[in-house]
């Protein structure tokens, strides 16, 4: 979080307060057979500049489950499931200021499932390859599902295609955790030709056993949503706590 504020001050200024709240937790199971590993990722901030009302910085719901069958000691089969959505309403705003809608909790909602085999050569890295079904949930925001080489507006679509997930998480120092995420989905079928590619990149400094930095970056390439290649970078520094 962070604040200032301004009365009577002579150089000018506007007041503002912006806060971010993070939360991320993974659960795994190991058995004799198998490992059944769930993470959770999520965000929600806000900004206040001036007299101009809140307005959203950061929203994500990103779930994962991943049921791996051990087999051998590097390649084992996996079956797992994704959901990525939001929060709250998403708002552009104009020359004017003026804030317009493009999207909401659940509109749009990414659903992948996808089975195939995972390779971990070290316990820092591991990668997957899989078979997937990609759907996409909309109500009001069709744009995101819509097959514009129909006459019907789709609020609902499948994708088949193949899944490529890799996962980085590497201690770089003591105080200093790196934590990367690569996403590659390749459409087989649908009118959906180029491949939708999500990064999640963070890099965790620990000041001490409460007070943390943190750089994110998350990189999207999906032209189903936008032509332009989507980027989003945040530092913050607070508190941190882990639960257990």
């Amino acid at each position: 979080m962070s604040q200032v504020a301004f009365k009577d001050w002579a150089q000018g200024g506007e007041s503002a307060l912006a806060w971010t709240l993070n939360f991320d937790g993974k659960a795994e199971r190991q058995g004799q057979k198998t490992q059944w590993t769930t993470a959770y990722k999520s965000a929600f901030g806000q900004t206040r500049q001036g007299d101009r009302g809140f307005r959203k910085t950061d929203d994500k719901i990103d779930l994962e489950t991943v049921l791996t069958y051990k087999m051998g000691t590097y390649i084992n089969p996996f079956i797992s499931a994704t959901l990525k959505t939001q929060f709250a309403n998403g708002v552009t705003y104009d020359a004017n200021d003026v804030g317009t809608v493009v999207s909401r909790f659940f509109d749009p909602a990414y659903l992948t499932q996808s089975a195939g085999v995972g390779y971990q050569p070290k316990p820092e890295l591991k990668t997957r390859l899989g078979a997937a079904l990609r759907e996409t949930s909309t109500r009001r925001f069709t744009n995101f599902s819509d097959n514009p080489s129909t006459v019907k507006i789709e609020d609902f679509r499948v994708d088949g295609g193949l899944e490529s997930v890799t996962n980085v998480d590497l201690n770089l120092a003591s105080n200093i955790i790196f934590k990367g995420k690569l996403e590659i989905f390749q459409a087989i079928t649908g009118d959906q030709r180029d491949p939708i590619i999500r990064t999640d990149t963070t890099l965790v400094m620990t000041v001490n056993k409460y007070i943390t930095a943190n750089i994110n970056m998350q990189v999207i390439r999906d032209k189903l949503s936008s032509p332009d290649t989507q980027i989003k970078q945040a530092l913050s520094i607070g508190l941190n706590y882990s639960v257990f």
